[in-house]
């Protein structure tokens, strides 16, 4: 039996971000632990109402519903967007990122670091505190074996055929134009010696790296770090978040299993024509819908023909077993969902990893991929008969479905945890304000 251990688990990002890591911090606090979320003062609300302890950690972003339109935009512009966000939101604020870090550790025996926390590395690095670093999908791992899908080159995965050697090439020019300045900044500040590109292999650390998904969904490679294992998905299925709206239980008995449209919460955002189009297809198929819209400025205008409801929210795991076919983003947190549902999905990728998330899950055979700019209701009604018309899919999904749901990836991943804190002389961080004082 483990002593109980404070185990401080930081992140950032949107609910897709967030949920794995409370996945992971209310098993470990069944397991008698004393876990701790730091991330941004966003979630406070949400991370103590299910019964957790949280620690502030810049930068602190206003909810979406009361963001600028324009840095929405910006956000989940495909080309740009993840740019942007790591140099104008994440690293403007890395300083102060690293305080609020400092300041969590302390007293803690274990950092759990997410792949945009570049404080954490620099943290764990400079305090030597026991260090876990996790991915949440398989683009982390910029692999010449699977190569990525990024949104502005879809394509290149088809240059797989042309071997892993030349993939590496390719790849490495693409790492050079990824410049993280502030991070080398504060390295170099802190005393701290080089261990490599922050966002590729600097963001590992060196003894456990969990990956977050199923192997099922991305096999091992080998060049992924040795020390990487895949764990399976960690699904945080929520308290409050449980309840389905009235509504909409009385809406799934009065007829057959529904397609379900949603863009996750972060491509929500953006909808922009995302449901009036897919009303269109959904008409077009004669076959009913409910749409997830998300926020109010995303109802739909028109009247709802009969037979499609629009609800702001629905829990996934409630909702989706109860589906025909599931419409989404492919953000990794509602593509876990859908393929644990099993349910076929059609998946329209906007940004960051969402069309390699897609170009996984059609490997499996379990979903179709459309992209943005083609999404209109004609399209849309072709690749979703497809989807309806075809059995295999759906029993390729009911498939892949039942063995996910037998996976327990995140009791796999706390028994990891478990044993890497056996396996090391854990320490207390010291109270490390002074240090850091003495630093700057």
């Amino acid at each position: 039996m483990l002593d109980s251990k404070k185990i401080v688990l930081t992140t950032f990002g949107s609910y897709g971000d967030i949920h794995p890591y409370m996945a992971l911090a209310m098993e470990l606090q069944a397991r008698g632990h004393a876990p701790v979320i730091a991330t941004s003062a966003l979630y406070k609300e949400k991370i103590e109402s299910a019964g957790l302890d949280f620690f502030p950690v810049r930068p602190n972003l206003p909810p979406p519903q009361e963001q600028e339109q324009e840095m929405m935009d910006k956000i989940m512009e495909p080309r740009t967007g993840p740019k942007f966000l790591i140099d104008e939101i994440i690293l403007a604020s890395l300083s102060e990122s690293y305080d609020d870090l400092v300041a969590a550790i302390a007293g803690a025996d274990l950092l759990i670091t997410h792949p945009t926390t570049f404080a954490g590395p620099l943290v764990a690095r400079k305090f030597s505190i026991p260090w876990i670093s996790t991915v949440l999908a398989p683009v982390s791992f910029f692999s010449a074996y699977d190569p990525p899908a990024p949104p502005y080159w879809p394509w290149i995965g088809k240059l797989k055929v042309l071997g892993p050697g030349f993939m590496k090439a390719l790849l490495n020019f693409v790492k050079r134009g990824f410049t993280l300045k502030p991070v080398e900044s504060l390295r170099r500040e802190l005393g701290i010696g080089e261990y490599g590109h922050p966002m590729f292999e600097g963001q590992h650390a060196p003894d456990l790296v969990l990956a977050l998904f199923s192997p099922l969904f991305a096999a091992p490679q080998p060049d992924w770090p040795r020390q990487a294992q895949a764990v399976g998905f960690a699904f945080y299925d929520g308290h409050r978040e449980l309840v389905m709206p009235e509504s909409l239980s009385e809406f799934l008995a009065a007829g057959p299993p529904p397609i379900v449209f949603t863009l996750g919460s972060s491509a929500v955002w953006v909808a922009r024509d995302f449901f009036h189009e897919s009303i269109a297809a959904a008409t077009a198929l004669g076959q009913r819908a409910v749409l997830l819209i998300g926020d109010e400025r995303n109802r739909p205008r028109e009247t709802l023909p009969p037979g499609i409801v629009a609800v702001d929210y629905a829990p996934y795991q409630s909702l989706l077993p109860q589906a025909s076919v599931m419409v989404h983003h492919g953000g990794v947190g509602t593509t876990s969902q859908g393929l644990r549902a099993g349910v076929p999905t059609l998946i329209v990728p906007f940004a960051f990893d969402q069309p390699d998330n897609a170009a996984h899950a059609a490997r499996l055979g379990t979903s179709r991929t459309i992209y943005r700019k083609y999404y209109q209701g004609k399209r849309v009604a072709q690749e979703l008969d497809v989807l309806l018309s075809k059995p295999q899919y759906a029993a390729k999904a009911r498939a892949v479905g039942e063995q996910l749901r037998q996976e327990q990836g995140t009791a796999r991943a706390c028994n990891l945890i478990e044993e890497f804190l056996r396996n090391n002389k854990t320490k207390s961080a010291e109270k490390p304000e002074a240090v850091y004082a003495a630093s700057h």
